[in-house]
């Protein structure tokens, strides 16, 4: 649990260190507190996850960001108004459960 409550994870899958994008990505996330992963899609061992990237969701750029419990629910790039969107609406969902108990 963090400070908004329960945030969706994500996967955020990365191009290395040197990419400028995806370092902004995970400075946001981790600014307002949405737990995430990593995965360097230059790393051989991620061969699985660069394929799924390309292949199946048909990015050619990095960062790709896949929303976990939905993974119809992905974008590539800086997109600093989705990630706001996704910890916004996790906030006014916990807002909204939390009202709904008070007596």
């Amino acid at each position: 649990m963090n400070l908004f409550g329960h945030l969706p994870s994500v996967t955020v899958y990365t191009t290395g260190i040197r990419c400028q994008r995806c370092r902004l990505t995970r400075i946001r996330l981790e600014e307002l507190g949405v737990p995430y992963r990593e995965i360097d899609l230059t790393d051989d061992a991620n061969r699985a996850a660069r394929e799924f990237v390309t292949d199946d969701l048909g990015y050619s750029e990095a960062p790709v960001v896949v929303v976990d419990a939905e993974p119809e629910n992905h974008w590539s790039g800086f997109q600093p108004d989705r990630i706001d969107r996704l910890a916004g609406g996790a906030v006014a969902t916990s807002r909204r459960v939390e009202a709904a108990a008070r007596p």
